[in-house]
């Protein structure tokens, strides 16, 4: 499993770093000014520096709403154990007080 993972990551960076490497090449024999070039580029990372921070703000709200399901979840099970170790002291009075009678 853990290979497996270890394989799949090393193809998205081998992909991604290839892309990379083609968008430079394309972008060296491309027929454009340099300004042009370089409006693009800039006009580019804008556009991914937005999403990125989008994704990011987006994961973080996922993960506080996580977050705050699991200690719901987790005060839910406190509440129910210590119900349940109530009822469990009670019958075990209700067991001792009945030998006790009998």
């Amino acid at each position: 499993m853990e290979s497996s993972n270890r394989q799949e990551s090393g193809s998205l960076a081998t992909f991604i770093i290839g892309a990379l490497v083609g968008a430079g090449l394309a972008l060296l024999f491309a027929p454009q000014a340099g300004a042009q070039v370089r409006g693009f580029l800039r006009d580019s990372a804008a556009r991914v520096k937005d999403e990125l921070d989008e994704a990011i703000d987006h994961g973080t709200e996922v993960l506080d709403s996580a977050v705050e399901h699991g200690q719901e979840f987790v005060e839910k099970g406190k509440k129910s154990l210590r119900e349940t170790g109530r009822q469990a002291k009670e019958f075990g009075e209700a067991g001792r007080k009945a030998v006790n009678e009998q």
